[in-house]
Parts: C-alpha cells; structure tokens; sequence
C-alpha cells in the first residue's frame, strides 16, 4: 500500500502541469521517442501501474538471479557489449543542444528564413520535455565507464570548437544581423547546457578532469562556479548560508538578483580561507594563488583576444551567449532546491528537486536525478539512482525554464502543493 500510495503521487500531476494523469496514455508516440525507446525499452507503465493494484516501481534493481552472477562471485556480471551499447545510445540525445548550435555556426551567415530553422530543435526539446515520458530505471551496477566519459569529452570539445566558430561568424558581421541576435538565443541555449557538461567534469577526482570542467565555465565568464559549487553549495544547500538555494515563496528575478553577486564573494571567500586567513585584504600578495583570480583572468583573457582577434561584434556575441548562458544555469539552480529547508547537518535526497523525465535523464547527462547526485557527488551521471524521498517537478528541466522564467507563480502554486504532500520545507513536520 505504501508503495502504491508512493506511485499514485509521482503519476497524479493533471495534465496541465505536463504529466499525464494515473492510467492516461499519450495517444501519439512519436518518431524520436519511439526510436530512442527501441534501445532504452522506456515504458510509461514503468512508473505507473495501468490500474489500481498493479503499481510496479522502478526505485531499485532487481535483485540478480543466480544466473547473472558468475561463478564463485557474489557480485553482478558485467553487462555485455550489446546491453552496454542498448544503454548508451540514448544519450547521444546530449548533442542536442550542442550539435545545434555547431550547425547554426558552421553554415553561417544564413537568410532570415535559414537562421529561424535553428530555433526549432529548441521548440522541440522543449515540447519533448513537457510529455509524459519518463524513465526511472536503474542502471546496470557494473556499466563500464569509458563510453560515457568519451561522450563527455566530445561534448567539451564541441562547446570551445562552437566558441572559435561564433569568433569566425561574427568577425565580418553586424550587430543588426538576425544571426547575431540568433547566436545569443542558439549559442547561449547550447552554452548553457554545456555548464551540465563542465558540473559533471568539476565533480571528477581527476585534475586533468577538473580542468576541463574548469575551461568550459570559463567559456562562459562563470569560472568562480568551480570554487563555489563544490566548497560552497555542496555544503551548505537547503540551508539558509547557500546562496544558490532559493527560499520558499522566493520569485526567479528576486532569487537572480541575490544569488548571483553573492555566489562570486562566497567563491572569492572560500580561496581566502584556503590561503589561510578569510580576512585577508583584497591586496594580500597571497592572493595571487586564489583560483578564482586565475579563473578571471583566464576567461576575460579568452574575451579579450576574442575582440583583438575577431572584432567588437564577435565581442558583444561573445559576451551575450555568456549571459544567457548563466542565467539559464541560475534558472536551473533556483528550481532545483527551491522551498527545501535542510535539518541536521546530512543531506539527505529530500533535499533536491527530481524530474523523471525521459528526454531530461537523456539530453542533459543524468541531470534530472540531482538528489542523488547531491548524495554522492562523486558519482557519475551514467551511475546515478532515482530517489524516492525527492520531490518531483511538475516537468521536466527544459520544460521548467519557461514556467520559471514566464509563470513563476504557478510554479510556485504547484511546487508548493508538492512540498505540502510530501511534507517537506516548510511543510516539514518538527522532529
């Protein structure tokens, strides 16, 4: 009965809050849902039980048969190479937003009609990620690595070539182009996707890793988020001290205007405290081995020789698809914790927002199950697990910008009532 009370409230979203409703059926799958489900075996009734009664979860692996183990082990067998292969190919959706803007740049200039082409993969995640679609499964406990780090390095290399293309495109360009005010739209949609690609980097062990993470956020005049995600945010989200955890009835624009300088002196307080004394003066010599220094430099070093270089428009481009870039990622940060209120000094999954939404999980590398990233932050995205004590998202993250962005207050009208049902933030009974 637990379980199926569990279920009924995952499902029961009313279809205007872009979940079917318990026991719908979309009555059109199309095309690219349909292919992709031909690898991952994606079913709505992976979530939801048809009728009542029949509630089958996905929380949890099935446990092995003693078939899946090998001999003397007590350990899974290793999936093989065409489970592996079943498994990795719907996240090739990651070069969504990515491949996009490389096309847009690369064909460049276009006529009006050829450059409006390119915002209609944008309308399209979009709609995908408003559909009742979802996937819960778990993944297999020994997939191998390696392909899924490939596709995160492709996708590192695909964001610093799009950065030299949007240079090349703009260097012979006006400002008055509808190419230029595309780039901000298509580049910085794609920018800002890949800050998901340079959190997954920032989060390895490997210092070769974080680097790359860290030239990526400075692609997007965003390297202090390096410092402060990992030694800020980490530690202290769904409290009151996180910058980057908006309060309950907190509105985007009020929560944007807050988190953003706050979350630069935190980071630039934080590489203090490393050298020793939180403070120091802004002169202190030490502070020429604070990161977040080497993080400003190196990035208005990249826009600087873009202007030198390419010319004052591709400067402006440069800098703009900069600014959508992060303030899509601020969208994102404020719906992913929006309401919580942490108690005790663990956190725990409650503590983040979920989203079961298929093309999310696919396109945006694992993002939509950020509880548990917040439990094991080390773990990669291939890796991680639903967690069932989460609240969930009316909609998928792309689907969320718009609410966000366009009708806060039913976003918050809905996430309230969600946090009212599962009794979490200020809805938190006292222990």
């Amino acid at each position: 009965m637990a379980a199926a009370r569990s279920a009924s409230r995952v499902c029961a979203f009313p279809a205007s809050r872009g979940r079917a409703g318990e026991g719908e059926e979309p009555a059109a799958i199309p095309l690219t849902y349909r292919f992709v489900r031909g690898y991952s075996s994606i079913t709505y009734g992976s979530v939801c039980a048809r009728r009542p009664g029949r509630v089958a979860m996905a929380a949890a692996p099935a446990p092995a048969t003693p078939s899946a183990l090998p001999s003397g082990s007590g350990s899974p067998a290793a999936p093989g190479a065409r489970e592996v292969a079943r498994r990795f190919a719907p996240h090739l959706l990651a070069f969504w937003f990515p491949g996009n803007a490389f096309l847009f740049l690369a064909t460049g200039p276009h006529p009006w009609w050829g450059a409006l082409l390119f915002v209609v993969p944008l309308v399209v995640g979009h709609w995908l990620d408003t559909q009742p679609w979802t996937e819960r499964r778990e993944p297999p406990v020994r997939l191998p690595a390696w392909p899924f780090d490939l596709l995160v390095y492709a996708l590192s290399a695909l964001q610093l070539v799009n950065v030299a293309l949007l240079a090349r495109l703009f260097a012979g360009q006006g400002v008055l182009s509808l190419d230029f005010v595309l780039s901000v739209l298509v580049v910085g949609a794609s920018s800002g996707y890949q800050i998901i690609t340079a959190h997954e980097l920032i989060h390895r062990r490997s210092r070769g890793e974080q680097l790359l993470g860290r030239a990526l956020l400075c692609s997007v005049l965003y390297e202090h988020f390096f410092t402060e995600h990992l030694r800020g945010h980490h530690a202290r989200v769904g409290t009151a001290e996180d910058p980057a955890t908006a309060r309950f009835g907190e509105s985007f624009f009020r929560f944007y205007r807050r988190t953003v300088p706050a979350q630069f002196r935190s980071a630039w307080r934080l590489e203090k405290q490393r050298l020793g004394d939180a403070s120091m003066s802004n002169l202190d010599p030490r502070l020429l081995r604070s990161r977040v220094l080497h993080g400003l430099v190196v990035e208005w070093g990249v826009a600087a020789a873009i202007a030198v270089v390419a010319g004052p428009v591709a400067f402006v481009a440069f800098l703009l698809q900069a600014a959508f870039a992060t303030r899509l990622l601020e969208v994102v940060n404020y719906f992913e914790h929006w309401g919580l209120e942490r108690r005790g000094p663990r956190v725990t999954p409650a503590d983040s927002w979920d989203t079961h939404s298929w093309f999310t999980y696919y396109a945006l590398i694992g993002l939509s199950r950020h509880a548990d990233h917040h439990a094991h932050g080390t773990r990669p995205y291939q890796a991680l697990r639903v967690r069932e004590e989460a609240p969930i998202l009316p909609r998928g993250y792309i689907g969320m910008i718009p609410l966000v962005l366009a009708l806060n207050r039913r976003f918050q009208r809905l996430a309230t009532e969600e946090l009212q049902r599962r009794k979490l933030g200020p809805f938190r009974e006292a222990a």
